[in-house]
């Protein structure tokens, strides 16, 4: 057993389908009781995860009878040896205190490929900047996407409909071992458990079926340390209602012991991110600019895990630039959120990234691989620290206008916050900060030749240049301090960034 890392036990038995629970007791006396799940016709295996080093003893209780010791080595530095992301604070971070910031993209019916485009994918993912796909357990009916997979999560019964009570072995194999792979690579797998987009009938499970699907899945995977629960893709367009999707999360939140990291994403409207057993924000929007008045609404990480994709095809949704990707990576990045991106470009095989992986073909992964360089250099995670016309600062001038600074912010309040909202994004200042460390500002597609830079007055910075699509860096102020007039080359996709120098 190594500490982080899933460990298993597996046992002959003539009842693999039988209740079968494992307890794990550290040397700390800490107890974790896991459930074990037919792995075969004739097996049934329990897994774990261990958070602590150390000893542990293990007893195996129902369909199997078991007893034991194992000791749990120490983490060691390497890609997998982190352990579970989870929710800190606005942030995220492995269970060994190392700062997570995802770099997603989306793949959604990987699994259901053949193998060649899956390990044609893998090979893909290998050589790019992503830590974190998108991925679903069933498979996918859609544009572009209309091949019938090999393996599906379930077996069907003798009237022709698949049936949760026979999982697929050789399926959740294939899941298991691509799950394994991604995490070798150090990327993590943020499992769709539903979607909208379907011709089998998994679209339409009632609330027992979903349940007894999920009950499997949760026991088989739960111990995988790469693995994030996402509820849905799209939640708002399945059939499911508000209710019955806190049911959901409350059930996979409750079954699972070691607490992976849950959300859901939205169509059109926004899932309840206060929602207890939400762990972080999950947006499907198209523009990023509200991304730091989410975090401060929620106290929670965003990820921004649909922002449109780079493309080509009619939808608009999926013909961005290259520029527009990159452009709402760098926006949700600087106001301490992050990002996932997609690629949907026409081809003569049918193949679109964003749906069924191969090879990527845009010009966005080469630039977000220099903005995740730029924020894995960074002594820690950023805050937002740019101006921002917060809804609480209008309800204020709002109630009374003699608070507004001057004629402009009451006009600004006097209009209904829709309206005021939109005429304030504008003016936005996409900026973030960790503490009065380092400082960066993206200036987006505004054209200017000159702007300020505010920077702590208490110590002393050097101040790079960037150019987001030429990935270029070049320091072009030292040892300055406070506000500091900065001259620019008059273009779309500059940025600033300030790191201290004393």
């Amino acid at each position: 057993m190594i500490q982080y890392q899933m460990f298993e036990l597996a046992f002959s038995c003539d009842d693999p389908f039988g209740e079968v629970t494992a307890q794990f007791t550290d040397e700390a006396g800490v107890t974790t009781t896991v459930r074990g799940f037919a792995a075969a016709e004739d097996i049934v295996k329990v897994r774990f995860y261990p958070f602590a080093s150390g000893k542990y003893t293990y007893e195996i209780k129902g369909k199997v009878q078991a007893a034991g010791s194992v000791m749990c080595e120490q983490a060691a530095d390497g890609v997998t040896a982190h352990g579970i992301v989870r929710a800190c604070g606005t942030h995220f971070r492995y269970d060994d205190g190392k700062w997570f910031y995802p770099f997603g993209t989306t793949v959604y019916a990987l699994v259901h490929q053949e193998k060649t485009l899956v390990d044609k994918t893998m090979e893909t993912l290998s050589k790019a900047p992503f830590n974190k796909v998108r991925m679903c357990v069933f498979p996918k009916h859609y544009d572009y996407n209309h091949n019938e997979p090999e393996l599906f999560a379930f077996e069907k019964n003798e009237a022709g409909k698949f049936d949760v009570g026979r999982p697929c072995f050789a399926f959740f194999d294939e899941l298991e071992r691509r799950i394994k792979e991604l995490d070798g690579m150090g990327i993590q797998c943020d499992l769709i458990l539903f979607h909208p987009y379907d011709r089998w009938g998994f679209a339409d499970l009632d609330m027992d079926e979903a349940k007894a699907y999920l009950d499997y899945l949760i026991r088989r995977l739960s111990a995988f340390p790469n693995v994030w629960w996402s509820l849905a893709n799209e939640f708002d367009l399945m059939k499911y209602t508000r209710k019955e999707w806190e049911e959901i999360a409350a059930f996979v939140a409750g079954k699972d012991v070691f607490h992976h990291l849950l959300s859901n994403h939205n169509c059109i409207e926004f899932w309840d991110f206060d929602n207890r057993d939400t762990t972080h924000i999950c947006l499907q929007i198209k523009s990023c600019d509200e991304v730091s008045g989410h975090i401060r609404k929620y106290g929670k990480p965003l990820m921004v895990d649909e922002c449109c994709y780079e493309g080509n095809i009619a939808y608009e949704w999926g013909n961005i630039s290259a520029f527009e990707m990159v452009n709402r990576f760098w926006i949700a990045t600087v106001q301490g959120g992050y990002c996932t991106h997609g690629e949907t470009y026409l081809s003569d095989d049918d193949i679109l990234w964003w749906s069924r992986g191969g090879i990527l073909k845009g010009e966005s992964p080469a630039r977000i691989a220099f903005l995740k360089n730029i924020i894995d250099a960074l002594p820690g995670p950023l805050a937002y620290c740019g101006f921002e016309f917060s809804k609480e600062r209008y309800d204020e001038i709002n109630e009374d206008p003699a608070k507004a600074e001057n004629d402009f912010w009451r006009a600004v309040a006097s209009v209904p916050w829709e309206r005021a909202k939109g005429a304030m994004l504008s003016g936005k200042e996409y900026a973030g900060c960790v503490g009065d460390q380092a400082y960066l500002k993206y200036l987006e597609r505004k054209c200017a030749a000159v702007t300020e830079f505010h920077l702590s007055e208490e110590h002393s910075y050097n101040v790079e240049l960037i150019d987001v699509w030429q990935m270029t860096r070049k320091t072009i102020l030292t040892g300055v301090r406070g506000c500091v007039r900065v001259t620019l080359p008059g273009k779309e996709g500059t940025a600033l960034l300030a790191q201290r120098c004393d």
